[in-house]
């Protein structure tokens, strides 16, 4: 790996920028991109890739080499990690020259968990009560990989045939998902924005963990439909295609930021079924007039992120105990307003990006005990109606090291018919 100093530097500024940890990385990494527009290409994936991979290994990094500032932490990732020499390397060492040589002798200390495995350790401490140290350790290394790229094939406007087919004449790697019918997994990051197939709507970025939250929904034609936290609208669109844009799929946000991000994917994938609405909380009056008329709703509630680790690393910083208990509280406070929603006989999703147990499988649990009209469906039965074969138990459970996607969990509930 040949790195320049101008490189190196811009890197280091790059972390800087990202560690005081108040903003996502990704939006802090946008912006010094915006800031410095004479970056080329190759500049740019040097530094976003060399920063997000440390950011994976950091724990580990400074644990056992002591490194606490951003040049520190660069030439050990560089080292350790990457595996340049530091005959490479010493162009760059400027005043940390001393430092950076003590790099050949490893500290002899015994790394904790929370070391090995890249997570804080109030987070380990939670996983604890729910998984042994050797499945902490599984996941925690998983999540130090960086995540495949993913894509949706839109059913409407072609075929998972003829998207893979047109890959290969373009010279562009890619396979089928092991697990979503609709799922390409390209290898490397290609400039997808400027391919034909994703200006024309024929595929979308989604994880395939996230496609399958939309076959558990299942939604038909003309059926009523809510994604209730549509965020950007990733499923929102699946949910539209699956629904062959007949019918009506609301979809509801607080957030109009997050709503106008829609607007440009919804034009391309060519559905006319869905309805965007912005709403000020889950109680909002026009959440109030739909009661008891959706067939199908989705609740794919905000959450502490962490299934999405190999993304966002930076969550692991900018997250709390604290934080999650409050997301807890919030979560079962939406699930209980969505599911005013449900017709007698519809349908309810329970959804996050995580892998705690406080935000999954206990708010199910509260759900069920205070609302005796809604029951719980087996999610590989439900799965297996949809002709994927994934047996996860009675929720969907994902994860990095035992599905090769993003951390999710979901319930599927149905509301008595009368």
């Amino acid at each position: 790996m040949k790195i320049t100093t101008a490189q190196f530097a811009a890197a280091a500024d790059a972390l800087t920028q990202i560690l005081p940890m108040t903003q996502p990385a990704d939006a802090v990494l946008s912006r010094f991109f915006r800031a410095n527009p004479h970056f080329g290409q190759q500049d740019r994936a040097f530094i976003a890739d060399t920063v997000f991979a440390l950011l994976r290994r950091r724990y580990g990094l400074e644990f056992h080499t002591g490194a606490e500032s951003p040049r520190r932490l660069l030439l050990a990732y560089l080292h350790r990690v990457e595996g340049v020499s530091l005959r490479q390397l010493e162009p760059l060492f400027g005043a940390d020259a001393e430092w950076a040589m003590a790099l050949k002798t490893p500290r002899e200390q015994v790394a904790p968990l929370s070391v090995n495995a890249e997570l804080p350790p109030w987070l380990v401490d939670m996983l604890t009560a729910q998984m042994n140290e050797e499945e902490i350790l599984a996941l925690g290394r998983a999540l130090q990989q960086a995540a495949p790229l993913d894509l949706r094939v839109n059913p409407l406007l072609s075929n998972r045939e003829e998207v893979l087919q047109t890959f290969a004449t373009d010279g562009v790697a890619a396979a089928a998902t092991p697990l979503s019918p609709l799922g390409v997994r390209l290898a490397g990051k290609p400039a997808l924005n400027r391919h034909a197939l994703f200006t024309s709507g024929k595929v979308e970025v989604q994880d395939q963990g996230s496609q399958l939250l939309c076959y558990l929904l299942a939604p038909k034609r003309r059926e009523m439909v809510v994604d209730f936290c549509a965020g950007a609208g990733g499923k929102t669109l699946l949910l539209g295609a699956l629904m062959q844009s007949a019918g009506r799929l609301y979809a509801f946000d607080i957030s109009e930021s997050r709503l106008n991000k829609l607007t440009p994917r919804l034009r391309r994938s060519q559905l006319s079924n869905v309805h965007p609405q912005l709403i000020d909380s889950e109680n909002d009056p026009r959440v109030r007039r739909l009661a008891r008329k959706i067939d199908r709703v989705l609740v794919d509630a905000p959450c502490s992120g962490f299934g999405t680790l190999r993304r966002n690393p930076d969550l692991k910083w900018r997250q709390s105990a604290q934080g999650v208990a409050e997301l807890s509280v919030k979560q079962r406070s939406i699930l209980a307003a969505a599911a005013t929603l449900v017709k007698p006989g519809g349908r309810l999703v329970y959804a996050t990006c995580s892998f705690l147990r406080m935000e999954n499988r206990d708010v199910v649990a509260d759900f069920l005990a205070a609302h005796p009209s809604f029951k719980l469906l087996p999610a590989s039965e439900v799965l297996r109606q949809q002709h994927i074969d994934l047996d996860t138990g009675e929720f969907l459970e994902l994860s990095p090291h035992h599905q090769g996607c993003d951390g999710f969990f979901a319930a599927v509930m149905e509301r008595n018919a009368v």
